[in-house]
């Protein structure tokens, strides 16, 4: 899709504790670094990509709930973070209520599709999709309004299982409400080098999936588990810590495949 405007990537994985939020934070963070105008789009009630970036719960006058429901688009609801260049819409605990008030409506997958078609959105090069862990409606709107999906897979026993089940359901929503809709890549995160359980992870999904698995591996690292109580991205708390260097790592990547995209 050449000609493109911009770009919009959703962060998925039904699967919680996987590293979703740490890596929307910190790749979002690392794409601001180079230059690039970003915007996180917190979808999850909980909210902790917008505590991660320092956005107290009493700024959060409007969030991406308003967004969802057309109450508000873009430019009311978008915050400016303490990185240049990086922007947040917040989620608050209202979103809990988001599907029962869609659901009746014809147009309720496409209600974040067309709060991202505004001018207001489009002047972000790279907008991504903090997603719940679960497949539901706001899940399924973020399928619906991104042009691929990004995997975080921890290097765990069921990694590879929780994963296909999250293939089914891209393919599933490219053959019904998405058609342009493709994996941008899987992460490897959580990695400990020390575990051999680790690494046979590492290997089975490269196996399984060759060049959609990003050669950055993201290690277990305490100073990235620590960066969100202080309201910072780890590449603000820390920017020479693994952790750090290996978000930055994989911003090259995720560049370098949109650079491939749009050359092919």
């Amino acid at each position: 899709m050449a000609g493109e405007r911009n770009r919009i990537i959703t962060i998925a994985n039904q699967k919680g504790g996987v590293g979703k939020t740490t890596t929307a934070i910190n790749l979002a963070t690392a794409l601001a670094a180079i230059g690039e105008r970003v915007l996180i789009v917190d979808l999850d009630p909980q909210g902790n990509a917008s505590t991660g970036l320092g956005i107290d719960r009493r700024n959060r006058k409007l969030s991406s709930y308003d967004l969802m429901v057309g109450e508000a688009g873009v430019a009311e609801t978008a915050l400016e973070t303490a990185v240049p260049n990086l922007f947040i819409v917040p989620s608050t605990m209202d979103l809990l209520g988001v599907e029962m008030e869609i659901s009746q409506q014809s147009d309720r997958v496409f209600k974040l599709k067309k709060a991202l078609s505004s001018s207001e959105a489009v002047s972000f090069s790279y907008i991504l999709l903090d997603c719940p862990p679960s497949f539901n409606l706001l899940t399924m709107n973020a399928m619906a309004a991104a042009h691929s999906v990004l995997v975080p897979l921890q290097c765990e026993f069921f990694a590879l299982e929780g994963l296909s089940q999250l293939l089914e359901t891209v393919n599933q929503v490219r053959r019904t409400v998405n058609p342009q809709l493709d994996i941008q890549g899987i992460v490897l995160t959580m990695f400990d080098a020390r575990n051999n359980l680790a690494q046979q992870v590492v290997n089975d999904v490269r196996t399984h999936l060759g060049e959609k698995v990003y050669h950055t591996l993201i290690p277990r690292n305490v100073r990235v588990s620590e960066a969100p109580s202080y309201g910072k991205p780890a590449i603000l708390y820390d920017l020479k810590c693994a952790g750090s260097q290996a978000y930055l790592q994989l911003a090259s990547e995720v560049i370098q495949r949109e650079r491939q995209r749009l050359a092919a």
